[in-house]
């Protein structure tokens, strides 16, 4: 197969890895990712941006199976790639500090997400400026670690911070900006602000509903938090669980 061909293969694969991922289908999503790196190595001469990329999106499927483990060797590799054909400080970095970042707040590390986090802020920020998307998207995965570590109120500043720059570039009725609502009333619940935060976990729910129908397992999230917020109205129990975006 010629280089050209090889390329365009993985890449397809890997795109179609991703809606299998959104669509909630990890196995299926795994099995295309991990095709699309066999054929990824076999590009001869070698396009090692294209490996990152899919070993970056292998870690993140992994996550959501929580194969932490696994998903921590593809995003070592993935780094091993970046360090070997960017300089130190390049924004190719951030994704995958974002990724790992996200890995340690899945397993509850707070701390050792925390300095990962914000090395992704710093880095995307000095590239992109402080009001693109991929920031924002950054802003909601640190406010999600600070939210674990304790910090609540500086977790809810971070959150209105990339709202409205996610509103601005991906719309109101975007899964990201669904998913940042919903952090956002999780975090006014556990600051006692339950009543301000019903109707934000509401609206987040209804785009995830629209989005990704009923049964999928960010809805049934979202839906399990707003059940939470309900029940703190009652007997003033329980927590909700905060989302890292995917990068």
């Amino acid at each position: 197969m010629r280089r050209w061909l090889r390329i365009v293969r993985a890449r397809w694969l890997g795109g179609r890895a991703g809606r299998e991922c959104d669509a909630g289908c990890y196995e299926r999503a795994e099995q295309s990712m991990r095709d699309a790196i066999a054929i990824a190595g076999r590009v001869d001469p070698p396009d090692p941006r294209l490996t990152l990329s899919l070993l970056n999106r292998l870690g993140m499927i992994h996550k959501f199976q929580g194969r932490f483990a696994d998903g921590r060797r593809a995003y070592r590799r993935a780094l091993a790639i970046a360090r070997s054909e960017f300089a130190a400080g390049h924004p190719s970095f951030a994704a995958i500090y974002h990724n790992l970042g996200g890995l340690e707040h899945a397993r509850g590390r707070f701390a050792r997400g925390e300095p990962l986090a914000r090395a992704a802020v710093a880095l995307r920020q000095r590239a992109l400026g402080p009001e693109h998307v991929d920031v924002a998207l950054d802003l909601v995965a640190l406010a999600a670690i600070v939210d674990g570590r304790g910090r609540h109120a500086e977790s809810e500043q971070l959150l209105r911070r990339a709202l409205p720059i996610l509103e601005r570039q991906l719309g109101s009725e975007h899964r990201e900006t669904a998913a940042a609502l919903g952090n956002l009333a999780a975090c006014l619940h556990v600051q006692g602000r339950t009543i301000e935060a019903v109707p934000i976990a509401e609206r987040a729910l209804a785009t995830e509903v629209r989005l990704l129908g009923p049964a999928h397992p960010e809805t049934a999230l979202a839906l399990a938090n707003l059940a939470v917020l309900h029940q703190a109205q009652v007997r003033g129990e329980d927590r909700c669980s905060l989302r890292i975006p995917r990068t």
